[in-house]
């Protein structure tokens, strides 16, 4: 079992992303570009050394985007709660797999290893991580780049529902440009790298 990890406060000066942190879901989709995109992420990450953060799972487009790295001969990192490794859906062909007790220690584990965070589509647990890693920027517990790939208009609701929320003085114009969106991995990649 791994020890407990929070968010802690980074500093503001720029530093390369080594490692970035896919959320997505355990589930396929319905649309075939959800899981096109999953993989060409792994493989555009694994070309430029970029380590992949994960929560461990093997299905789904967890199990795309990891699978596409070690393919090509990337590097990923998956972190599970105990809960999920009781129900068999962990990756067993990592390059490293962290257990953890928690949901919450697996968001905190996932944070820590990770330079920026991508997310791809997903259900409940991917709008979660989303949420909560936006809110701790929002709040100064790190300054990494945060970006949506939105892949076939998956996201355009809740692109919508941030203009609503800033429109209606809930969020400021300046948490409102914390989450960067595009329409295709290699847009959105390229976006983060460029800072």
């Amino acid at each position: 079992m791994s020890e407990s990890y929070s968010p802690r406060e980074i500093p503001t000066t720029a530093h390369p992303i080594r490692s970035i942190c896919v959320f997505c879901g355990s589930r396929h989709g319905s649309h075939p570009a959800y899981a096109e995109d999953a993989r060409e992420l792994g493989r555009l990450m694994a070309a430029r050394g970029i380590r992949l953060v994960y929560g461990g799972g093997r299905v789904g487009l967890m199990g795309e985007v990891a699978d596409a790295v070690m393919a090509a001969g990337g590097q990923v990192i998956g972190v599970i709660p105990s809960l999920l490794i009781e129900k068999e859906v962990e990756h067993r062909e990592l390059t490293q797999l962290h257990e953890v007790a928690s949901m919450h220690e697996r968001k905190a584990m996932m944070e820590q290893l990770s330079d920026a965070f991508i997310v791809l589509p997903g259900g409940y647990g991917t709008l979660d991580e989303t949420c909560e890693i936006l809110t701790w920027s929002q709040l100064g517990l790190h300054r990494k780049p945060i970006g949506v790939v939105n892949t076939a208009g998956y996201y355009d609701h809740l692109t919508a529902f941030l203009d609503h929320a800033l429109n209606q003085d809930f969020v400021s114009e300046r948490s409102r440009h914390l989450l960067a969106v595009e329409a295709t991995p290699a847009a959105l990649l390229e976006r983060l790298l460029a800072g």
